[in-house]
């Protein structure tokens, strides 16, 4: 990890079993992500992603539907936490709701998105299944901006994947989560790097220093 670059503080919003989670975990501490995960914070009480932010002595909160049914009230408790525990980047890991005005508006251009397929192509919360059904030939992973649509937002990063005639849809998702587990991560350490910019409706990654 650089010894110049200050950390930059992460929340990162879960619905289910974290592992996106783990693999930003894991990666800061392998000194490899210049990050910090300053709160984790589930949709559900009982995902099983915040029992690996306890593990790894990281603050959790958590906001079920029974008790926040207004999804605007949720955000506004969302925004005000991160903003209190001086979060930078706002990271969507696995997180079944959508993020709206309180939050978009308190991060502009600072939620971060991992969605298992190649926006725009095949949105919403069965990707890896209806590419699969569709029979493409290739897909992938991609990272963006959250924006107030569904799957929308300026693309960051995206890793494509060549789909294997003789693959079932379960070889296919894990493909595809081997490669969120390595292209989220990455995605972080360019923003910890100041190397991501917003152009309109298009981002611009710097090359590295020295490049």
């Amino acid at each position: 990890m650089s010894q110049e670059r200050k950390p930059i503080r992460l929340g990162v919003l879960i619905s289910g079993s974290g592992t996106n989670l783990q693999a930003i975990i894991d990666r800061i501490a392998a000194g490899t992500l210049d990050a910090e995960v300053a709160i984790v914070i589930s949709s559900r009480p009982s995902a099983y992603g915040l029992k690996r932010a306890e593990a790894a002595g990281i603050q959790t909160m958590s906001l079920s539907k029974e008790v926040y049914a207004d999804p605007i009230t949720a955000d506004e408790v969302i925004a005000s936490t991160l903003v209190r525990e001086k979060v930078d980047y706002v990271i969507m890991a696995g997180y079944m709701r959508m993020v709206h005005a309180p939050i978009l508006r308190t991060f502009q251009n600072r939620v971060v998105n991992l969605h298992p397929a190649l926006l725009p192509s095949f949105k919403g919360a069965h990707a890896i299944q209806d590419a699969f059904d569709y029979g493409v030939k290739v897909t992938g992973v991609t990272v963006h901006f959250a924006d107030d649509k569904y799957d929308c937002g300026p693309i960051i990063a995206q890793r494509a994947l060549s789909v294997q005639e003789d693959w079932d849809v379960d070889t296919l998702e894990a493909h595809i989560h081997e490669i969120e587990h390595e292209l989220y991560p990455d995605t972080i350490q360019l923003l910890a790097e100041g190397r991501v910019h917003v152009e309109g409706n298009k981002v611009v990654v710097d090359p590295p220093v020295g490049a």
